[in-house]
């Protein structure tokens, strides 16, 4: 097809205004192909470890010497069912294996054994936040299928090398409806998918070394008119370069149409050094690859007793344990997606949660304090500097007016900074308290009430502002110390 079919959204879909580019609607589908964390490729007991020597982890059947059969890997297939529960598809209880037929100096055999007109899970949908939007992309499909080898252009002067090491590596290809709007929606969808696959296991989620790429099928409409010709980018393999193949292909494609020109289906590559898109080939439609089953592989079936063994056995799921964390801890929907974004960060929320009691003060302190000192560090949050019991201690001075949040932030940094390990220490060896005694908090506010009489005035003519000024001088006379909650009773108390 030369376009995309128009189709109903989502139920689970925030309809949002889509935004425009130069009068334009972009649309854009996703395919994704997650590398299968089997131990073993998809038709053969080779090995799939990263990093080996080229052409040392390719067996007879890899390099479809004559004579060999596929046989089918059990774990490829039972990742495919998790994958599948995981999102709300449809487990296909016979699904069919076919030759992908095309030319390419890596493979081997020269068809790809994939799935077609049946695969193994069929629908379902992801769903995720593009800021505070709770927005669903619909899933066409994942089915299974073998990689390529890979050819090496840069090793050999005018010469390419082929590796074989990669034909036949188990992969789930994930497959959108166009319901993404916008390069922002798309990066999202695909950070959710990620964090999906390496949630349940299924897949390591490495970019840089191909266990995950996406392709981006781009096209550009006016308002209202029929899906336009797409064109797909492929093998991103990093967010960045997605949002910024996806910004500039659709730039092109509009200056294209506003010059005149058509815009022809075809495979493109994004060059992150020169931020550009550059057409590799026109596109193949489904016809070009004469697909057929393959006759060498029987259907694929897959009883309801082990769909229900996968289901019982399936890790809590990101959206499950965060309707928990709704439940349980009283966390906002957005709040409970964020804590949810990986395993380490759900485990570390709810320790610090269970430990201190406090629950949004922990939600609120590891979303703002702490995710800002890791990103700064650029680690992830299994390599925090401040664990979840040290947390939970500051939380507890915070709840019980020890500390205000301006000194617990000067705490969290000693934390941080490995400047000492106990959060009680920390506050007495910087004299961090708060000034709780009413009698000498009162002398504070009686000056800084006789020196303000402006304020004063202001403030019973109404102005609130002045009230916000006299708060101020009070923690600038208490040097920082004094309760403010304290503060504002005595200053309305004073001030009637």
């Amino acid at each position: 097809m030369n376009a995309f079919v128009e189709t109903a959204p989502s139920p689970s879909r925030t309809v949002l205004k889509s935004p425009l580019v130069m009068g334009y609607e972009v649309v854009i589908g996703f395919e994704t192909h997650a590398q299968l964390s089997t131990q073993s490729k998809i038709f053969s007991r080779a090995a799939v470890a990263f990093g080996a020597e080229p052409n040392t982890q390719a067996c007879a059947v890899d390099l479809a010497l004559p004579g060999t059969l596929p046989v089918m890997n059990k774990g490829a297939v039972e990742r495919a069912i998790q994958f599948g529960l995981a999102v709300g598809s449809h487990i296909a209880p016979r699904s069919v294996f076919a030759r992908k037929n095309y030319f390419y100096p890596d493979l081997p055999k020269g068809y790809q054994i994939s799935q077609f007109e049946i695969p193994v899970v069929q629908g379902g949908e992801v769903v995720f936040f593009l800021g505070e939007n709770k927005l669903a992309v619909r899933l066409v499909r994942a089915h299974l299928e073998e990689d390529a080898g890979k050819s090496l252009h840069e090793e050999f002067i005018g010469q390419t090398g082929i590796d074989l090491n990669r034909a036949g590596t188990p992969l789930l290809e994930i497959v959108t409806e166009p319901d993404m709007r916008s390069s922002a929606e798309a990066v999202a969808y695909a950070k959710e998918l990620h964090k999906i696959v390496t949630w349940i296991g299924i897949c390591d989620g490495n970019m840089q070394e191909g266990s995950f790429r996406c392709d981006a099928n781009v096209s550009v409409r006016k308002p209202g008119a029929p899906f336009g010709t797409r064109r797909e980018i492929k093998n991103l393999n990093s967010f960045k370069f997605m949002q910024q193949a996806i910004d500039y292909e659709v730039r092109w494609q509009i200056e294209q149409i506003e010059d005149g020109y058509a815009i022809e289906q075809a495979t493109v590559l994004f060059n992150p050094d020169t931020g550009e898109t550059r057409a590799m080939r026109t596109k193949e439609d489904a016809a070009d690859y004469r697909y057929f089953p393959d006759p060498d592989l029987p259907p694929l079936v897959i009883g309801e007793d082990w769909v229900q063994r996968v289901r019982t056995e399936l890790t809590e799921l990101p959206r499950v344990m965060a309707q928990r964390f709704e439940a349980d801890y009283g966390l906002s929907d957005y709040d409970a997606t964020a804590l949810t974004q990986s395993r380490e960060m759900a485990a570390y929320f709810e320790a610090t949660a269970k430990a201190c009691g406090q629950p949004k003060l922990a939600s609120n302190w590891i979303m703002g304090e702490l995710s800002r000192r890791l990103n700064a560090s650029e680690i992830g949050i299994g390599q925090s500097r401040v664990s979840a019991c040290q947390l939970a201690a500051l939380i507890d001075r915070i709840s019980d007016a020890t500390i205000s949040s301006t000194a617990a932030r000067q705490v969290l940094d000693s934390l941080w900074n490995g400047e000492g390990n106990e959060v009680d220490l920390l506050i007495e060896a910087r004299g961090l308290k708060q000034m709780s005694d009413s009698g000498e908090l009162e002398k504070i506010v009686d000056t800084v009430l006789a020196a303000n009489t402006k304020n004063v005035e202001g403030y019973k003519a109404g102005n609130e502002k002045s009230l916000n000024a006299l708060v101020g001088q009070v923690m600038k006379g208490s040097s920082g110390k004094a309760n403010p909650q304290l503060v504002n009773d005595l200053l309305r108390k004073k001030l009637g």
